[in-house]
């Protein structure tokens, strides 16, 4: 069938076949749908949908357009976990050593950052030496023996989706739910998974703003992972507040390296680091029950077996030796830090999140668009959340500025996204698990 007859098919709301996505997938790969066609095609699925079996072919057939990586050399389970992005998540950095201390195996092909959310690929290249982008017989290699790796996608991993996605994102079509679920689950589908689980944000801070529609993607996406072989949970979790208490690159590492050592660990990351951790030991079938799944996850972390696995992932990916132990002296740092002071008395009631992560991009530590380079010293530590009672005076944010311009500017930033007055009634980190 012609692809112009395959638009016209979804422009008309009908179902496609996978016989029809297939042909539409090749397009994408070898240009023979030109950019006006996939804008086209993109732009009727977003008007019309798809079925549950429509965004299954069209998952498969992405994952099918490159690379797909084989770990059935491995004696235990493979895992990993995708989030949909937020203020102040590592996350990653904290659970993929993790779960591989418990006898799970994690390849994390993670992204960077664009718009107001960080990246994972950019924290970790802001330790110094570390490959983010290492050939496919070295991330094997680290898998094998660490039992994690987190790395960048490589060009021949799931290609289709990436011009798909690149037409998208200059179309207003990013927002469609099927092309949501059909990106990510291509992509973690071409790493060779056994399992998955889903981080779902929602609120003010995340790329779904409204709680429904955050749900009805988490919703999407594990019944797609199961329609396309793969056993998928999901966790819906809060994004109107920073999720650590650090936003930026190198200062989400050191956050990140503090939590697996035990020198600082806050409720609400370890309510969300322990659950998705519980999560990815039953979909991978290390525990059958989540309480004691997440006691195995609480354990590792607690008895340094995680903060191990950290620090060889890194070394062997070419970082220092010795990078847990001296990390603070290996990560770039801001040469202003400014304190940002409550301008008057009361509770932190309410965080504009979103205008967070933009006042790190403001200081360099984030994209506009996706050639920007980023500053990885600057940022923001100190983050206080929500419902913490502040006097005149008291910090609520530290600012690590490349110049005293930028600090500025990012101090103005922040007093405008911290409201403070009334405590706000307090809201569970993880609203809901769909498995």
């Amino acid at each position: 069938m012609l692809i112009a007859e395959i638009i016209r098919k979804k422009r008309d709301a009908r179902v496609l076949s996978s016989d029809d996505i297939a042909q539409m997938v090749r397009g994408i790969s070898n240009g023979s749908a030109s950019d006006a066609q996939i804008a086209a095609f993109a732009m009727a699925v977003l008007l019309n949908g798809m079925a549950r079996d429509e965004a299954a072919a069209l998952t498969m057939a992405m994952r099918d357009s490159g690379d797909v990586f084989n770990w059935s050399d491995l004696p235990g389970p493979v895992v990993d976990k995708h989030s949909t992005g937020g203020v102040g998540d590592n996350v990653s950095l904290m659970l993929a050593p993790i779960v591989a201390a418990c006898g799970a195996y994690v390849p994390m092909i993670s992204g960077r950052g664009l718009g107001h959310t960080g990246g994972t690929l950019d924290k970790m290249e802001s330790i110094p030496g570390y490959g983010a982008t290492p050939d496919n017989t070295l991330f094997s290699e680290v898998v094998n023996g660490v039992g994690c790796a987190i790395i960048g996608q490589t060009a021949h991993l799931a290609p289709a989706d990436k011009r798909f996605y690149g037409i998208r994102d200059v179309t207003a079509t990013v927002e469609s739910i099927p092309l949501i679920t059909a990106s990510i689950l291509s992509k973690k589908l071409a790493a060779g998974l056994g399992s998955l689980v889903m981080d779902v944000k929602f609120g003010n801070g995340a790329f779904m703003s409204d709680f429904d529609k955050a749900h009805e993607l988490a919703v999407s996406i594990t019944e797609v992972a199961r329609a396309a072989g793969l056993p998928c949970h999901a966790l819906l979790t809060d994004m109107n507040q920073p999720l650590a208490d650090a936003a930026g690159n190198a200062v989400e590492v050191i956050n990140a390296v503090d939590f697996l050592t035990g020198a600082r660990r806050e409720a609400r990351l370890t309510e969300v680091v322990i659950g998705l951790c519980g999560e990815m030991l039953v979909t991978a079938g290390v525990e059958t029950d989540r309480t004691r799944a997440r006691d195995l996850a609480q354990a590792a972390l607690d008895d340094g077996r995680a903060a191990e696995r950290f620090g060889k992932m890194v070394a062997a990916l070419g970082g220092p030796s010795d990078f847990v132990e001296n990390h603070v002296t290996y990560l770039p740092v801001a040469p202003i830090q400014r304190e940002v002071l409550a301008p008057r008395a009361g509770h932190i009631s309410a965080i504009a999140t979103r205008d967070v992560g933009l006042a790190v991009v403001e200081l360099g530590g984030g994209r506009r668009v996706s050639s920007d380079t980023i500053d990885p010293a600057v940022g923001l530590t100190g983050l206080l959340p929500l419902g913490v009672m502040v006097d005149k005076g008291d910090p609520i944010v530290t600012v690590h500025a490349r110049s005293e311009q930028a600090a500025e500017i990012a101090q103005a930033q922040i007093l405008s996204a911290y409201e403070i007055g009334e405590c706000p009634d307090r809201q569970p980190v993880v609203r809901d698990i769909i498995d």
